[in-house]
C-alpha cells in the first residue's frame, strides 16, 4: 500500500503500526524511497542502512506480535553522523576520520534499537559540529528541503533535512549552542535540548564535553517528547548523567512565560522574526497565560563566553585525530612531526582549524586568565541570572534565530556574521538548562515562505514546565 508520510506522525504511526495498516518493513521502505529521491540534491544522508534496516524492521514485527512493543517500535529515524554506530563508518563530516567504523553503539543507539526503532542511516553535518549553516561537512553543504538555495542550517542540518523531506519520521541530532534548534527553526520542525545530563553522552564524538547535548528533531511536541523518553536516562558510563528521579513532573495549566526585551529588542534582528515573535507572545496570552518581562543584563555575553569555551573544549578534544592512532594521515609525511601538521593541515577543514587555532590560543599560557578563566566565570553569571529568573517565571521565551534561512554561502566568508547566529541558542548550552525550538510561522523573502522558530527555555531538569508550555504553544 502506498503510505502518505507527509502528515505523518510518530503517534500516528504507533497506531497504525499497532493495528496492523502496515508493517514496519513497508513504512521504513517508504521513507528509504523517498529519501533516496530526493537526497541527491539535499544531501541530507550520507549513507542509507538498509540492510540493517530491513533486520532492524523484523524485529520491530516480531516486538509488536508478541506484544512487546514500545513508543518507538518500528519508528524510522536518521542518526546525526557523530553517533557511534557498531560496525558503520562514523565521520563527524570529517575527512580526518573517512573510513572510520565504530567499535561500539552510543547509547542512545543501544536505546533505540531496545526500543525497537528503524535506523535509517546517518545525516549529513557541519565538521565535527562546528557551524550554523551545514556548509563545513567534508562531504558537501546540505540544503533546505523548503528551498534548496538555502541553507538548513547547523549542525545538525541534515538531521533536520531528513525529516522535514519526509526522509524519516524523526531524528537524533546533537546540540552545543543551538545545533539542533536553530536547523528546527529553518526547517519548520520541532527541536529539543534536553537538560544538559539527561541524555548520555556516551558514543558521542565530543566537540565542547561541558556543553553538548543530544536531543530529538520531530514534526510535533509530541513526537520529541515520545523520542526524548526513548533515549533519556542514567547511564554509568557518561559522569554528567543525572538519574531520572532528579526531574520533577508538575502540572500546570496557567503558565508564567519570561521575555528578556531587552536582549530580544536589540539590533540585528530581523524585524519580520521579531514581528513574528511578538504574534507568538499573543497567542499565549490569548489562552490565559501571563508573559512578563524579565531582566537578564548578562544574556549579550553568552555568545562571546561561548565562543571562547567552545573553541577551547574543542582544541582539546580534537587533539586525539594526529594522523598516528586512527582516521587521516597524510602520505606526503616525511617526519613525525611533518605527519601531525600535514595530517591536521590537510584532515581539517577551514573552520574546523580557525576554532582548534582559536581555542589553543585562549588556553596558551599568558591568555588563559584573560580569555578562558573570564568566560567561565561569566558562564557562572549567566547561570546564576537564570536561577534567579526560572523563581518567578516558568519559562523564558526569545526567538529561535535572529533570521530565516538564509542563502547557501551568503555567510560562509563572514564567520561573525556565521555566529550571531547562535546569538539565541548558546546560554541554554552555556547554562545546561533544556530549551526547544517550535514552529511559529513564516516570513517571506524572494516570494519563498520561510519558517521560522520561537524558543522557549526551562530551568534546568524542568522539562516537565518546557514540554507544557510547548503543547500550550503547538497542539
Amino acid at each position: 500500500m502506498a503510505i502518505d508520510l507527509h502528515p505523518l506522525t510518530l503517534a500516528k504511526a504507533r497506531k497504525d503500526l499497532d493495528s496492523g495498516a502496515y508493517a514496519p518493513l513497508e513504512l521504513a521502505n517508504a521513507y528509504l524511497a523517498n529519501a533516496k529521491s530526493k537526497n541527491k540534491e539535499l544531501n541530507a544522508y550520507l549513507e542509507f542502512f538498509e540492510d540493517t534496516a530491513v533486520e532492524d524492521a523484523k524485529r520491530a514485527a516480531e516486538m509488536i506480535k508478541g506484544g512487546k512493543a514500545t513508543a518507538i517500535t518500528g519508528i524510522p529515524v536518521a542518526v546525526k553522523d557523530n553517533m557511534l554506530i557498531k560496525g558503520k563508518i562514523s565521520t563527524s563530516g570529517s575527512k580526518v576520520l573517512t573510513g572510520h567504523r565504530a567499535t561500539y553503539d552510543a547509547t542512545v543507539i543501544e536505546k533505540l534499537r531496545e526500543g525497537g526503532a528503524i535506523i535509517l542511516g546517518r545525516t549529513n553535518m557541519d565538521e565535527f559540529a562546528m557551524g550554523s549553516s551545514n556548509e563545513t561537512s567534508a562531504y558537501g553543504p546540505v540544503r533546505n528541503p523548503l528551498d534548496p538555495t538555502r541553507v538548513p542550517g547547523g549542525s545538525s542540518g541534515g538531521s533536520a533535512a531528513a525529516v522535514a523531506m519526509d526522509g524519516a519520521l524523526a531524528s537524533l541530532g546533537s546540540d552545543t549552542g543551538g545545533s539542533i534548534r536553530q536547523p528546527a527553526a529553518l526547517c519548520g520542525l520541532v527541536g529539543f535540548k534536553p537538560t544538559y545530563g539527561a541524555v548520555s553522552r556516551y558514543g558521542l564524538m565530543a566537540l565542547a564535553s561541558s556543553l553538548d547535548q543530544i536531543g530529538p528533531f520531530a514534526k510535533t511536541v509530541e513526537d520529541a517528547e515520545i523520542l526524548f523518553e526513548a533515549i533519556r536516562g542514567y547511564d554509568r558510563n557518561d559522569s554528567t548523567s543525572i538519574p531520572n528521579e532528579r526531574f520533577p513532573h508538575e502540572k500546570k495549566t496557567k503558565l508564567k512565560i519570561g521575555v528578556p526585551r531587552a536582549f530580544v529588542d536589540m539590533k540585528g534582528i530581523d524585524p519580520d522574526v521579531k514581528k513574528n515573535f511578538d504574534q507568538a507572545l499573543d497567542a499565549f496570552k490569548k489562552k490565559g497565560h501571563r508573559v512578563i518581562d524579565v531582566e537578564l543584563p548578562y544574556l549579550s555575553y553568552g555568545l562571546p563566553a561561548y565562543y571562547v569555551i567552545m573553541p577551547a573544549e574543542a582544541s582539546a578534544n580534537l587533539a586525539r585525530y594526529d594522523g598516528i592512532r586512527y582516521g587521516y594521515s597524510s602520505k606526503e609525511a616525511g617526519t613525525l612531526m611533518e605527519v601531525y601538521k600535514r595530517s591536521r593541515g590537510e584532515g581539517f577543514g577551514r573552520e574546523a582549524r580557525r576554532r582548534v587555532l582559536l581555542g589553543t590560543y585562549v588556553l596558551s599560557a599568558g591568555y588563559y586568565d584573560a580569555y578562558y578563566n573570564k568566560a567561565v566565570a561569566v558562564r557562572r553569571i549567566i547561570a546564576s541570572d537564570f536561577d534567579r529568573v526560572f523563581k518567578g517565571v516558568d519559562v523564558i521565551a526569545t526567538p529561535t534565530s535572529p533570521s530565516p534561512a538564509f542563502r547557501l554561502g551568503e555567510k560562509t566568508d563572514d564567520p561573525i556574521k556565521m555566529y550571531l547566529e547562535d546569538i539565541f541558542t548558546v546560554t541554554a548550552n552555556i547554562a545546561g538548562i533544556p530549551g526547544i525550538s517550535l514552529p511559529s510561522g513564516t516570513v517571506s523573502r524572494d516570494g519563498k515562505d520561510l519558517p521560522v522558530g520561537l524558543q522557549l527555555m526551562a530551568g534546568r531538569t524542568r522539562e516537565d514546565l518546557l514540554f507544557t508550555a510547548a503543547k500550550a504553544f503547538m497542539p
